[in-house]
């Protein structure tokens, strides 16, 4: 039997076996004829493993060095400051911890696998962050190896876990009434921009950036053009956070919404007659906080007895309710600004669905149809072998 924690048992042949856990997973064995002999082993075999690694450290640029330098010059200058402030979390607390133990201070083969196997296995880490994770891993190494002969052979070890398009969130038809009903008596155009999410299916950080002159009145349109968020300063001194006027989340959320008639006479109710470029919800030239509309919607779902939802769900609800009136999902995908018709037909799979089983019911009104026939046709035929005998 082998001694708590220690992996070293007796085998049948009077031999003492030791097994010592590698960075890729493997384990290396070691053989001697006593207990002590084999645990010296297991010993010598690690402190020569890690006086290796620290080495290799110095003759090598650190791990963490390189992350850092990636984060703060290439990604800095290229991506939004709300992407950058996803990366910067990434980095800072899952890729970094791993990779300042002694063990992991180079990036090599072994470290890469181990903390593949590192995250996998962190049963705290929900499945959609762990792939948040790798493909944020995967671009450090691309541009950190970018003219190395081992890129390929890192990238492959580095595999997206395969993920289940869970059906999402939305409020039923008796809930959005209860919704806009509620959101229509207050007296607030906050309330008023819940219930245009509901029939426009913009996001919340497209709602708060929208301006007076975004809607055209006369042709009944809504152009999303900016969109706001609340990013981290990563300034010491000063506020943690602040708001953020940035472009809209891809290329395809700049987007042109036409807008149903009733929606119109009630946003016009609110237009500012002074200055037809500030913002909708605020009426100065500073952008809404997104934090005010959740704590309203937060507020009536709770005085409505409605379960608690992200406010994010009322996108989705836009985009069933468009799917359940036959809309086509092409125009859904434009409408929503997604990059691509791909992503809508993976997150509305369950609303498709729907579609399918109606589309395939319709085959029972053919088949009584033709069933109809048929007997007519035997009826006819029997009739006439009748009249000649």
């Amino acid at each position: 039997m082998a001694r708590r924690g220690e992996n070293i048992y007796k085998r049948k042949d009077g031999r003492w076996e030791g097994r010592s856990l590698k960075q890729d997973g493997k384990y290396h064995y070691f053989y001697a004829k006593t207990y002590r002999e084999v645990k010296e082993k297991m010993k010598e075999y690690k402190e020569d493993s890690l006086e290796n690694i620290t080495k290799s450290a110095v003759d090598k640029e650190l791990a963490s060095d390189q992350f850092i330098t990636w984060l703060n010059g290439e990604v800095f200058a290229r991506v939004k400051p709300s992407t950058y402030e996803s990366y910067y979390q990434c980095v800072y607390k899952h890729i970094l911890p791993f990779f300042q133990r002694k063990e992991n201070l180079v990036i090599r083969e072994d470290s890469v696998s181990g903390f593949v196997k590192y995250i996998r296995e962190d049963g705290t880490i929900a499945e959609t962050s762990k792939k948040k994770i790798f493909s944020i891993f995967k671009i450090a190494i691309k541009e950190i190896f970018k003219n190395s002969s081992e890129l390929n052979m890192l990238l492959e070890l580095v595999k997206l876990p395969p993920t289940e398009c869970s059906e999402v969130q939305i409020f039923g038809i008796k809930e959005q009434q209860k919704i806009e009903d509620a959101a229509g008596k207050i007296n607030d155009i906050l309330a008023i921009g819940i219930i245009i999410c509901f029939y426009t299916g913009i996001r919340l950080g497209e709602l708060c950036a929208l301006k007076w002159c975004d809607i055209d009145f006369e042709s009944g349109t809504m152009t999303i053009m900016r969109t706001v968020s609340r990013i981290r300063t990563f300034d010491v001194e000063g506020n943690k956070t602040e708001l953020h006027i940035g472009t809209p989340k891809s290329r395809k959320s700049i987007r042109k919404i036409p807008l149903p008639e009733f929606l119109i006479k009630l946003v016009e109710k609110y237009k500012s007659k002074e200055n037809n470029n500030c913002f909708i919800f605020t009426g100065t030239e500073e952008p809404l906080n997104p934090r005010r509309i959740q704590k309203l919607f937060k507020k009536i779902l709770k005085d409505c007895q409605i379960p608690d939802r992200k406010f994010h769900a009322i996108r989705h609800t836009f985009a069933t309710r468009a799917l359940e009136l036959g809309v086509d999902i092409k125009t859904v995908s434009e409408l929503l600004g997604h990059s691509g018709v791909s992503i809508t037909l993976n997150v509305y799979a369950h609303s498709l669905m729907e579609h399918k089983k109606a589309a395939i019911n319709k085959f029972n009104d053919l088949y009584v149809m033709n069933s109809g026939k048929k007997s007519y046709a035997v009826s006819s035929a029997v009739f006439s072998l009748e009249s000649v005998y």
